[in-house]
């Protein structure tokens, strides 16, 4: 299916579906139309004073005028496709270029028609660069990862396939080209669409363990959402409600934190993704290179003159400098953690006979036998890694290029510890959500609550046998049913 790139709607879902279902993106007439502008509007500017990066150097070189425009162009291009470490998934990949090619097509760049159509090209045949490795940014621009891009759509840097359509980069595409954040962006947009889902996952696991635990839903009741005046908090309110509803008389007048405080901890977890998401879709569909050359919209009939007054802006700035999202990136990764802090509560309330009335470790009641005392212990291991890569990326900083670059925000590390968290994540709900269903199970109890009887037929699969055995398997079957329950609420 061809999905329309327009350079002013793209938003992180639609990033991770083009980088993940090989839907093809298809650049919009009126972003072909913004391109061409912007790019006569930079040829003209060029003409008539200093343009960083294609009339001068780049970094510390810029105040030094370039004599040969072309071939300062393509020795850019090559300096700067230096990466090491591993090379990155295809997916990573065709997210960074899916996001490259809609901000080229919000027309700010000065870039030819032809680059954005060859990338087009590229992304539509699926020929991806295959040798990007994963170090070279520092949260001021993926320019080590795009210019490798910018090589292999030139020819002179392996792909997964032959081009179609290769570009010679000129004077007007190399900077354009490299200037952008393009590949941080798509890293962000891949966690959200994990995590978002493992959210929603994460509420329905609540709900069954709340069930074995005889929960009081008075911590979810509609008075809660103005205790809790947030959006995300009334949102887990409102999905518990309606996974509970009908839920017996409550065992006690106060749950565990683990449960209670699922609308503030998970709440809070909540908006941070929602706040990373506005971040993403703003940078996505934002001319931010550097310089913006944003040619004038065109008007209804002026004379020549007027036209020509209306030619556009150019500015050199420091919007490259991806500050809000790193700290949207780490938000979210602590609010992330936090939340998980709430799985590994609620796992301990599990195995405690005193709150379900079931055997310890919910094993079959002979003495010293483990149950499952050890993904208790799988899920610890799992918190220890979310909570390592919770630590924020956007403390860090840097000074480069002779100090004329004195501060990075490294809003790429942040985007990838919000990747390493999926992993350990989706682990986490998965200990809760065997170790839930098999407690409901062993305790004979049921439920009319349309939702929480849906989301206990997707459970059937998962096997439950109280005798001592590995469960590692049985981890890994309840890691694949999140999505399916994620698409209840």
């Amino acid at each position: 299916m061809a999905v329309d790139l327009d350079g002013t709607t793209l938003d992180p879902a639609t990033i991770a579906l083009l980088a993940r279902a090989r839907d093809t993106p298809r650049l919009t007439a009126g972003a072909r139309e913004r391109i061409l502008r912007s790019h006569d509007w930079a040829v003209r500017a060029s003409a008539e004073r200093p343009v960083y990066g294609r009339s001068t150097g780049v970094g510390a070189n810029r105040q030094l005028s370039v004599t040969d425009p072309g071939a300062h162009a393509l020795a850019l291009l090559r300096s700067h496709a230096t990466t090491a470490g591993p090379v990155r998934s295809p997916e990573r990949v065709r997210a960074m270029l899916v996001v490259r090619l809609n901000q080229l097509a919000a027309g700010g760049s000065g870039a030819t028609l032809g680059l954005a159509e060859s990338l087009e090209a590229m992304l539509i045949d699926d020929t991806l660069p295959t040798a990007i490795g994963e170090y070279g940014s520092v949260g001021t621009g993926d320019l080590s990862a795009l210019a490798t891009a910018g090589l292999a759509l030139q020819g002179e840097s392996p792909t997964s396939g032959p081009l179609r359509r290769r570009w010679a980069f000129g004077t007007h595409d190399v900077l354009p080209f490299l200037s952008s954040n393009a590949g941080v962006i798509g890293d962000a947009a891949l966690a959200l669409a994990d995590l978002e889902m493992l959210c929603r996952a994460y509420l329905v696991t609540t709900a069954l363990t709340f069930t074995a635990l005889g929960g009081n839903d008075e911590a979810f009741a509609g008075v809660v959402e103005r205790a809790t005046p947030f959006p995300g908090a009334a949102t887990c309110c409102r999905a518990l409600r309606a996974l509970t509803a009908g839920s017996p008389a409550p065992r006690r007048i106060q749950d565990p934190f683990g449960v209670r405080t699922v609308p503030q901890a998970h709440g809070s977890c909540l908006d941070a993704l929602t706040n990373l998401a506005c971040v993403v879709r703003g940078m996505a569909n934002a001319p931010a290179e550097n310089p913006v050359l944003a040619a004038a919209p065109t008007a209804s009939g002026p004379t020549e003159a007027a036209a020509a007054e209306m030619a556009g802006e150019i500015a050199h700035h420091g919007a490259f400098h991806a500050s809000y999202l790193a700290l949207a990136a780490d938000s979210a990764a602590i609010g992330i953690a936090g939340s998980a802090q709430l799985i590994s509560a609620r796992l301990a309330a599990l195995i405690d006979p005193v709150l379900t009335g079931l055997p310890a470790f919910l094993s079959d009641g002979t003495a010293g036998r483990s149950g499952v005392m050890v993904v208790e212990y799988v899920a610890a291991s799992a918190l220890g890694r979310i909570r390592a890569a919770a630590t924020p990326a956007a403390l860090q900083t840097v000074v480069l290029s002779r100090g004329v670059e004195e501060d990075a925000s490294f809003a790429s590390l942040a985007a990838t510890s919000l990747l390493d968290i999926v992993e350990p994540f989706r682990v986490l709900l998965a200990c809760e959500l065997l170790c839930a269903h098999r407690a409901v199970t062993l305790a004979g109890l049921s439920t009319e609550n349309p939702l929480l009887a849906r989301a206990l037929e997707l459970c059937a699969s998962l096997p439950v046998d109280p005798q001592d055995h590995d469960l590692s398997n049985e981890i890994s079957a309840a890691g694949g049913l999140l999505p399916a329950l994620a698409a209840l609420i």
